[in-house]
């Protein structure tokens, strides 16, 4: 996940969710939190339950989160997030509570008569290599429901677009002709295809690992008859360390109507 990816994502992440702007580059973002924002990610029940209890004034967080970090020339303090950071990872399950799905509307000109707005299957998968080492990427795929079309990297196309949760009022909705589950079932045919053309290397390197760690192991067990319970412990953990897995997530997703 590129820097310019994980800055988009914020951006629709604390768009979406009512907070204001207060610093908006290409390579780090200020952000005020709403106060339900700040009691989910900020890690301040006491302070919450102070002000709450004595009827203050609540004071959430501004929080600075830096995205690529080559880019500073001025000293900004704040969090440097990337795919694989503690942050983005706490945000990505703040999705998942709040739920995964939504619906966004292309906003049109007033002046616009009769606005056709086409629906759009869009879904954000992440794809993880585990094995000693782990990998992450990040999938935004749309799918045309339709006419089938698939574009990969969507988040990127929808930059320039304005994007609200209300559907304006003079805009005709063109009706599916692929249904959502069908076209989710695409959607995960794409990035299965993504993963069986990918480059594997890291599990045969995995793997020659392995043996090599379980060649020492031997070792120092040659000649033991009976094995002790730590040789077993032992082996499991080697596998548990090396054994190469790809899991493949659902951030989230959502029907969008565009123009």
């Amino acid at each position: 996940m590129y820097p310019q990816q994980v800055q988009h994502y914020l951006r629709t992440f604390f768009t979406e969710n009512n907070c204001q702007f207060v610093n908006d580059t290409d390579h780090y973002l200020t952000v005020q939190l709403t106060i339900d924002m700040d009691k989910r990610i900020m890690n301040r029940p006491y302070y919450w339950q102070y002000v709450e209890s004595v009827g203050g004034v609540p004071c959430p967080s501004q929080l600075t989160l830096i995205t690529d970090q080559t880019k500073l020339k001025e000293n900004i303090k704040g969090e440097l997030v990337h795919f694989g950071s503690p942050r983005l990872g706490q945000l990505f399950q703040v999705t998942h509570e709040m739920g995964t799905f939504i619906q966004m509307f292309e906003q049109v000109e007033e002046s616009d008569k009769r606005p056709i707005l086409t629906p759009w299957l869009v879904v954000n998968y992440k794809v993880s290599y585990y094995s000693n080492q782990t990998r992450e990427m990040l999938h935004s795929l749309g799918l045309n429901l339709m006419n089938g079309s698939i574009i990969t990297d969507f988040h990127a196309s929808l930059s320039e677009r304005n994007i609200a949760p209300e559907m304006p009022s003079n805009a005709f909705l063109l009706p599916f002709v692929i249904k959502p589950i069908r076209g989710l079932e695409r959607l995960d045919g794409v990035v299965e295809n993504f993963i069986q053309n990918d480059d594997h290397s890291w599990a045969e390197q995995a793997e020659k690992r392995w043996q090599r760690d379980l060649r020492v192991l031997e070792f120092f067990y040659e000649g033991v008859e009976e094995k002790p319970e730590s040789y077993e412990m032992e082996k499991i953990a080697l596998q548990q360390q090396y054994e190469a897995r790809i899991k493949i997530e659902i951030i989230n997703g959502g029907l969008f109507y565009l123009k």
